[in-house]
């Protein structure tokens, strides 16, 4: 399982984050074999066409985030249809979802444990216990880990980790309280993808 994450970020030729410290250690898989899977791996890769691109950064943003293709297809047609940049809502939505603001609240070290922490029911918001990765948080959401789940040996470092996190401006977390709020919408988001190239794809 291991390897098949780290191969995604090989294939792809960009550090990801999908295994949490690892992907800054020197144990990371592009690191230490910066090229791309396989017996040809280290051949050069010819520049891409127009659609190669494209597909490209599609994968890129959807194994960051842990899209199935159905599910990327749904994020972009909902964007189209928002009254504001396409780009923007893109970023908004994919931003918005639960498993991701746990991960950008230092909640849990990797976007695939975030899932699994909403799928396995340890994530409570505004009191109430969800359980679906995709869902949408708003401004004002409170957000945290079910008390009787801290006693996990998975948040067993939960509190030192909370403390050395830096959190994104539009979220914020509370030390004492081990809470996480939604302050406003996403902004001033870094992404190492071009929507804009994905926006072109599902045009066609």
């Amino acid at each position: 399982m291991l390897g098949a994450k780290e191969k995604k970020e090989r294939s792809l030729g960009i550090k990801l984050g999908l295994k949490a410290e690892r992907c800054s250690s020197p144990k990371c898989a592009m690191t230490r074999r910066p090229y791309r899977p396989g017996m040809h791996g280290k051949s050069r890769r010819g520049a891409l066409s127009e659609y190669g691109q494209q597909l490209l950064e599609k994968q890129k943003i959807r194994i960051t985030y842990g899209l199935r293709e159905a599910q990327m297809r749904k994020v972009f047609m909902s964007a189209a249809k928002k009254h504001e940049a396409v780009t923007d809502a893109i970023i908004n939505i994919l931003e918005r979802r639960l498993d991701n603001v746990i991960f950008r609240l230092g909640f849990a070290p990797s976007r695939i444990m975030a899932k699994q922490f909403v799928n396995h029911g340890h994530i409570l918001v505004n009191g109430k216990k969800i359980n679906i990765p995709s869902y949408q948080v708003k401004v004002g959401d409170i957000i945290k880990i079910k008390q009787k789940s801290l006693n996990n040996l998975i948040f067993k470092n939960f509190l030192s980790n909370i403390k050395k996190h830096e959190t994104p401006l539009w979220l914020s977390v509370d030390a004492e309280t081990l809470e996480g709020k939604v302050k406003s919408l996403p902004h001033d988001v870094e992404i190492p993808f071009d929507i804009n190239l994905v926006v072109d794809f599902y045009s066609k």
